[in-house]
């Protein structure tokens, strides 16, 4: 396996994370601790999972990390859209949040089908 900062999905990721806490900065969606807590935990969680996949040791086990991290890519999927329907972002934020996670999920999905070669 490879040093996990080469890997395109997880430098995507990495933009789901910043791209996320840069919209839950804002006024209307602090005072929702809750809902901040539970989509900045999901979009962190993507690009952690791919990077302890990265250095779990094992195909087999990193596979089960980058599915980790496809689930929590698509909470954070589900929660931005919800966000946009309450109004604590914009539908520009939205798409372009929601356009990341639809490509890391792709990136993600093809990575898992050539691990799963691998074994």
């Amino acid at each position: 396996m490879s040093d996990f900062q080469e890997l395109a999905v997880w430098q995507l990721a990495k933009k789901l994370a910043v791209e996320v806490y840069r919209v839950t900065k804002r006024f209307n969606f602090y005072n929702n601790g809750d809902f901040i807590s539970q989509i900045r935990r999901a979009a962190i969680s993507v690009s952690s999972n791919i990077a302890e996949g990265e250095e779990s040791g094992t195909i087999k086990s990193g596979i089960r990390y980058l599915n980790i991290a496809k689930g929590s890519n698509s909470e954070v999927k589900s929660q931005i859209i919800v966000a946009f329907d309450l109004g604590f972002v914009s539908e520009q934020e939205m798409k372009l949040i929601k356009n990341i996670c639809e490509e890391i999920s792709k990136k993600l999905c093809f990575l898992i089908k050539y691990r799963k070669t691998k074994i």
